[in-house]
C-alpha cells in the first residue's frame, strides 16, 4: 500500500526549551540531597562559582550587570507542561479526583517508615515513650530484639515508674499493626500470623494456612507431610495450596529497608507557629550559599576580548544562570509549600484526622501554574512541621463521601478515624466493618463497607474475627 506524502501547516503557541530552561526545570524536580551533588558539581567545574559561608537563600551576584549579560530575566519561570519538556508524554488530565498519595518504603530506613508511623498514631506521651523504645528495639529484619520484659525495664529506669508488661504489650500490638507487615514480631510464628491476618478472607486455605503456622511450624520445616495431611485433614493438593499460602509471606519483613538505612531527608521547608499564627519558610540549613567569585569577575571588566576573557565570560553567564535558577526554585518552591499548609491548617492543629481533601488541580489553579509542575515541586520535597517531617505529595489525598458540596472527606483523614475507631475498640468485641460504616456515618462521613475494608486492609489492619483472635 502506497503511502501519501502531505504537508500540514500547524498553528499553535508552544514554551521555546532553551537550555536555560530546561536547566531550571530539572533543578525543580531534584531533591535537596541530590540538588547538592549538582551544585557541588557545578563549583567544581565553574571557576565563577565560590560558597559563601554557611547556609540559606542564594546571595545575590556580586558582579554588576554588563551589556552582554542583559539576556537573564529577572524572574525565570518555570512553569510548564510536562509535554513542554518531554515531547513524548502528554498532559495530565485536568479536573476530577486526584490521586490518592502512599508513602513509598523506597529511599527510606526501616527505622525511620516505623518513625513516621508512630507520628501519625494518636498516643498519650507515657505510651509514645515505650513506642519509640520498641522501634529502637526492632532489629534490621524486622523483629523486636530484645525481651519485653527487658524493655520494661529500660522504661523503668528511665522515669516510667509503675510500669506494667501488659502496658508494654498494649503498645506492642499497636505497633503490629505498622507497615510492613509482620514487623515487631518476637519470633518467625508471630511474624508469619501477623501477615496472615492481612491476607483477605477469601483467600483460598487461609484458615488451614493459620493452624499450619500456629501449630505445625517445625512440621512444615521438616516438610513433614504425612504428619501435616493427618493434623490437618487435608489432601495433597490442598496442603500445596497451604504450604504455597505460607511460603509467598515475608520472613524478614524489614529486610526491605535495611538497604538504605543511613538514607535521610532533609526539609527543603519548615511551618512554625508564634503569637502571629503559622508561617512557612525555607530551611536555611537545606542548601550553601552561592556567589560570583568577586576577583575573577574583576577582571572580566579589565580585560579585553581574548580567548580567556570569552571563557572566564562564559562560565560567568553559566554561573548566573545557575543561581537564577536556583532562586526560582526556591521561590517556586515556598509559594507552593504555603499554599498547600494554608489549606491543611487544620492538620496542623489537630492532626491526620483533619486533613483536607486536596487535588494537584486545586493548588495550581491558585499559583497559576499547570498541575505537572505542582507534580514536580511536591516530589521528594519536604516540610518539617511540630507533627513531623512528610514530604509534600502527602498533603494531597481525594474526595471521599459526604452529604453534599463543600461536605467532602479526605480519604487520609478517614483512614485516621478508622484507625483510631479500631485502636479505642473494646478488645473483646473488636468492630467490624459494617459497624465502623456506622459510627463514620454519624460523624457525618459516608462510605460503603468495601471502601472501609480497602482502607483497613492497606494500613494492615486485620478484620474484627481476626484481631479478637490475636487478643
Amino acid at each position: 500500500m502506497a503511502m501519501k506524502a502531505s504537508l500540514q501547516l500547524r498553528v499553535g503557541t508552544q514554551l521555546t526549551m532553551t537550555p536555560q530552561l530546561q536547566q531550571a526545570i530539572a533543578l525543580l524536580q531534584l531533591s535537596t540531597l541530590d540538588l547538592r551533588q549538582e551544585i557541588q558539581q557545578a563549583l567544581e567545574s565553574n571557576p565563577m562559582l565560590e560558597l559563601e559561608e554557611g547556609f540559606g537563600e542564594q546571595a545575590v551576584s556580586e558582579a554588576p550587570e554588563d551589556d552582554w549579560a542583559s539576556e537573564i530575566p529577572d524572574e525565570l519561570v518555570t512553569d510548564s507542561d510536562w509535554s513542554d519538556t518531554y515531547q513524548d508524554l502528554g498532559a495530565p488530565a485536568g479536573g476530577g479526583e486526584g490521586p490518592d498519595f502512599e508513602r513509598e518504603a523506597s529511599g527510606q530506613s526501616l527505622q525511620g517508615h516505623l518513625t513516621w508511623q508512630l507520628a501519625m498514631t494518636d498516643l498519650d506521651p507515657r505510651e509514645r515513650q515505650v513506642a519509640e523504645s520498641l522501634i529502637d528495639a526492632v532489629n534490621p529484619a524486622g523483629y523486636l530484639a530484645h525481651p519485653l520484659d527487658e524493655i520494661r525495664d529500660g522504661l523503668r529506669t528511665q522515669g516510667l515508674g509503675g510500669l506494667r508488661s501488659a502496658e508494654v504489650e498494649q503498645v506492642l500490638l499497636r505497633l503490629q499493626q505498622f507497615e510492613p507487615t509482620g514487623v515487631f514480631a518476637r519470633d518467625l510464628r508471630e511474624c508469619l500470623m501477623l501477615q496472615l491476618a492481612a491476607l483477605p478472607d477469601d483467600t483460598p486455605m487461609l484458615p488451614q494456612s493459620r493452624r499450619l503456622v500456629r501449630q505445625f511450624l517445625e512440621a512444615l520445616a521438616g516438610d513433614d507431610r504425612r504428619l501435616l495431611k493427618r493434623r490437618l485433614g487435608l489432601d495433597d493438593d490442598a496442603l500445596d495450596t497451604a504450604i504455597a499460602v505460607v511460603r509467598s509471606l515475608d520472613p524478614r519483613p524489614g529486610s526491605a529497608y535495611s538497604n538504605v538505612e543511613n538514607d535521610y531527608v532533609i526539609p527543603d521547608l519548615v511551618a512554625r507557629h508564634d503569637s502571629r499564627g503559622w508561617h512557612v519558610e525555607l530551611n536555611p540549613e537545606a542548601l550553601p550559599r552561592l556567589r560570583i567569585q568577586p576577583d575573577y569577575a574583576a577582571l572580566i571588566r579589565r580585560a579585553d576580548k581574548s580567548q580567556d576573557n570569552q571563557f572566564l565570560k562564559d562560565h560567568l553567564q553559566e554561573a548566573r544562570w545557575l543561581m537564577k535558577s536556583l532562586s526560582s526554585r526556591n521561590d517556586t518552591l515556598l509559594r507552593v509549600g504555603r499554599e498547600i499548609m494554608t489549606r491543611q491548617l487544620d492538620f496542623l492543629e489537630r492532626g491526620e484526622e483533619s486533613m483536607k481533601p486536596l487535588i494537584l488541580a486545586d493548588i495550581a489553579q491558585v499559583v497559576e501554574m499547570h498541575e505537572s509542575t505542582i507534580s514536580r515541586v511536591t516530589t521528594q520535597k519536604y516540610i518539617h512541621t511540630p507533627r513531623g517531617v512528610f514530604e509534600l505529595k502527602y498533603f494531597f489525598s481525594s474526595h471521599v463521601g459526604g452529604n453534599g458540596e463543600g461536605d467532602a472527606h479526605s480519604s487520609t483523614a478517614i483512614r485516621a478515624r478508622i484507625r483510631k475507631l479500631i485502636q479505642e475498640e473494646p478488645p473483646r468485641k473488636p468492630l467490624s466493618d459494617s459497624k465502623l460504616v456506622s459510627l463514620l456515618d454519624e460523624a457525618g462521613i459516608q462510605v460503603a463497607r468495601r471502601t472501609v475494608a480497602k482502607y483497613r486492609e492497606a494500613m494492615g489492619i486485620a478484620s474484627s474475627s481476626e484481631r479478637k483472635r490475636l487478643r
